[in-house]
């Protein structure tokens, strides 16, 4: 899912059976079994149990504090040659603190490593270590390694790209939430010209790329770590591709926390989701511009969510008219906007940006909304593995015909992020590589060990009802649902509710019966326009 995003093989289902039947004794490389990826996912953790991760210093490129140290796994490029060709996956690590509970005053014991992914696909976890300086997490640190990393094609991780950097950072440009004919056929081009540029950069390997072995990756990086069994978190996309491993090696999972669930219905993935998504985002949109009218007093946007949407749109067609700075057009100022459907800390500070832009002030939206010349080859790489990810791990229509039905009848009641969603994705229709049946996520009660679900109840990116489909595949699963609020991501973060279940699981494998629910998070505090230019930027 887009956030703040492969190519899997073709065996289907049928591997699932395999992967979970797979013998734990040792195995030939010359194995002529029927099922060859799951053979080699065997022959890989078996390596990788032998070699181990060597951690050191983390290489400049990084910009890890000298806290956190580094290393890589060594993963097959294709599971089902494990001999073949080996691709390097990086790893980040922080050691167990183990300092003393404040309430026992007796020091943790050590639990293991817990291995997360943010999700994208195409996000990097090598700063998760990071977390453990939060006071939120602090706890979760004293009893665990926090070990993150890339996965394959992201950041060090063997990376690929799909188009020069440059020109995928290009700006202005457009977001049209009705495009004419002529729009469209300007589109087609370069979604079909992208979708060409992933294989002539990338090469046949690209097809590698995918959620099944991003499953079969996190086996081997398990068994590296030197982990019997894996304790896993996972966010928005993570969330999928760990559901994936939890149904391909259930007998390998200790605990996992799903983080704002996609729904992995194969019939949602991914063409499905995506349209549900930016239905999803036009409620979101719609509680931004509420809050914004609500603190009218200080943004003077206008005393209802129409009038603000009004005032977006003058600003939008201004931009239209004349980018600001040159660099700042309606497609620069929607991808901001977006940010603000993720995550509610945004409010406050693009408030403040519109309100400056309708008062002469261009500078704190152009600060907020151009793109960064420095991250464009990280973005590039991002955008690149997510359609690698996404458009290979099911079959998309191929016909546009049937993506201009479906987005133009979706356009007319949630128009924000529709059509730009659409062309983020498009490049699927006219994907050369090959395509597989998405995998049935699921197992029966008693399979795998209980699991903890988190969701906020309107959380655009990945709406609530993917949280009640995983719930419902997923024996022995509890949801913990934020009433009422949105955020994109919410353990670990401000809701105390939500912590306190994390924690008494990852902790002492402790959770509700059934299903809670928490209240929602604080609203953020209105933000003036002097106190917003006193932030640092966030570029």
């Amino acid at each position: 899912m887009r956030a703040a995003a492969a190519l899997y093989g073709t065996a289907g289902s049928l591997v699932l059976t395999a992967l979970v039947a797979a013998p734990t004794g040792s195995a030939s490389a010359a194995d002529t079994s029927p099922y060859p990826e799951a053979h080699g996912t065997l022959v890989a953790a078996q390596r990788a149990t032998a070699a181990g991760v060597r951690f050191g210093a983390c290489p400049a490129a990084e910009n890890l504090p000298p806290s956190i140290r580094c290393g890589t796994v060594t993963v097959p490029l294709d599971y089902a040659r494990p001999d073949g060709k080996q691709i390097k996956l990086t790893v980040s690590r922080t050691k167990a603190t183990k300092r003393a509970e404040p309430r026992r005053g007796k020091a943790v014991k050590r639990q293991g490593a817990l291995v997360f992914n943010p999700g994208g696909p195409g996000g990097s976890g090598m700063y998760f270590p990071m977390v453990g300086m939060l006071p939120e997490w602090k706890r979760i640190a004293a009893a665990y390694d926090l070990v993150g990393y890339a996965p394959r094609g992201v950041g060090r991780s063997a990376p690929i790209s799909c188009q020069d950097p440059k020109k995928f950072a290009k700006a202005p440009t457009q977001s049209p939430t009705h495009p004419d004919a002529a729009y469209k056929l300007k589109r087609i081009k370069q979604a079909k010209a992208y979708a060409e540029g992933c294989v002539e950069r990338s090469g046949k390997a690209v097809q590698h790329y995918s959620t099944l072995n991003n499953a079969r990756d996190l086996d081997v990086l398990r068994a590296a770590l030197g982990e019997k069994k894996l304790t896993f978190m996972g966010a928005s996309y993570g969330t999928y591709f760990g559901a994936v491993y939890a149904s391909l090696f259930p007998s390998h999972v200790r605990r996992m926390v799903f983080d704002s669930a996609v729904n992995p219905d194969p019939a949602q993935i991914w063409y499905r989701n995506n349209l549900d998504q930016s239905a999803a985002f036009e409620h979101r949109w719609g509680d931004f511009r509420t809050w914004v009218a609500k603190h009218d007093k200080t943004y003077r946007l206008g005393k209802t969510p129409e009038a603000v949407l009004r005032s977006y749109e003058k600003v939008r067609d201004k931009l239209a008219a004349k980018p600001a700075g040159g660099k700042v057009g309606p497609g620069q100022l929607q991808s901001a906007y977006l940010q603000a459907g993720y995550y509610d800390d945004y409010w406050p500070t693009r408030a403040s940006a519109l309100s400056a832009y309708l008062k002469g002030n261009p500078k704190p939206l152009i600060e907020q909304a151009a793109p960064e010349p420095k991250a464009a080859k990280e973005q590039e790489n991002g955008n690149a593995v997510y359609t690698a990810v996404e458009c290979n791990d099911a079959p998309w229509p191929t016909d546009f015909a049937t993506w201009n039905r479906d987005n133009s009848r979706l356009a007319r009641s949630a128009p924000f992020e529709t059509w730009d969603n659409a062309w983020m994705n498009l490049p699927c229709a006219y994907w050369p590589a090959p395509r597989q049946r998405p995998v049935d996520v699921g197992t029966d009660k008693g399979e795998l060990p209980p699991t903890l679900i988190l969701a906020a109840e309107r959380d655009a990116a990945t709406p609530y009802t993917g949280a009640k489909e995983l719930h419902r595949r997923l024996g022995d699963s509890v949801l913990v649902t934020e009433r009422d609020a949105g955020t994109h991501g919410i353990g670990g973060g401000p809701n105390k509710c939500v912590n306190g279940h994390m924690e008494a699981y990852l902790l002492e494998g402790r959770l509700p019966v059934r299903r809670a629910a928490c209240a929602p998070h604080k609203e953020p505090e209105p933000l003036s326009g002097e106190r917003a230019a006193a932030l640092p930027k966030e570029h």
